[in-house]
């Protein structure tokens, strides 16, 4: 099955509620594989979200098919490097490519001499570091946080990075979807 059709945008604060509970749905998923309910993504408050969003250095993209927010992915930017995170995925669109298009259309919205991308996962989720290797992220390292253990991918941007590789999430296809998510930020004027 193809991905659906979605418009990627910044997310406002006026969907912070919608965000947070597509984040809920999203990672419950994560949660059952690790057997913490605690997680992050799930334990944010909605004043925290929206401290977040409204933070500098931070970018929150969304997916919506229609009316509905279907996906998001968040970055962090620090001098020339951008951390990605909080990617997820509606629960009855997963493996659809939707993930995949988000980690994409992140590229575009970072500062041109941007040159390195980092992402995080549980180390256990199979999909999720399937669909970053796919897109060219090299696992660098382990790390433990209380009881989860998350691998740090990173992926070297050069020539051809950036708003061209938008256009190859219409590539996207059903085994590039994390089931929810990963944990970081985005932000950034527009990468050329």
């Amino acid at each position: 099955m193809t991905a659906p059709d979605v418009t990627i945008q910044v997310v406002t604060q006026d969907e912070a509620g919608e965000l947070l509970t597509l984040r809920r749905a999203a990672f419950v998923s994560e949660a059952q594989i690790y057997g913490d309910p605690n997680i992050p993504p799930l334990t944010q408050t909605l004043p925290e979200l929206r401290e977040d969003l409204a933070a500098d250095g931070v970018i929150t993209l969304g997916a919506r098919a229609g009316h509905r927010l279907v996906g998001s992915i968040r970055v962090v930017i620090e001098e020339k490097k951008a951390t990605l995170g909080r990617l997820a995925v509606a629960p009855d669109l997963q493996g659809k490519g939707i993930g995949t298009q988000l980690l994409l259309a992140i590229l575009p919205h970072l500062p041109e001499d941007t040159e390195e991308v980092w992402v995080f996962t549980g180390q256990d989720s199979v999909q999720n570091l399937a669909m970053y290797a796919k897109q060219g992220y090299e696992h660098q390292y382990d790390r433990t946080a209380g009881d989860l253990t998350y691998a740090y991918l990173r992926r070297i941007l050069g020539d051809g990075d950036g708003a061209d590789d938008a256009d190859d999430a219409d590539d996207a296809d059903e085994d590039d979807d994390a089931p929810s998510g990963t944990d970081a930020v985005t932000s950034g004027e527009g990468r050329a």
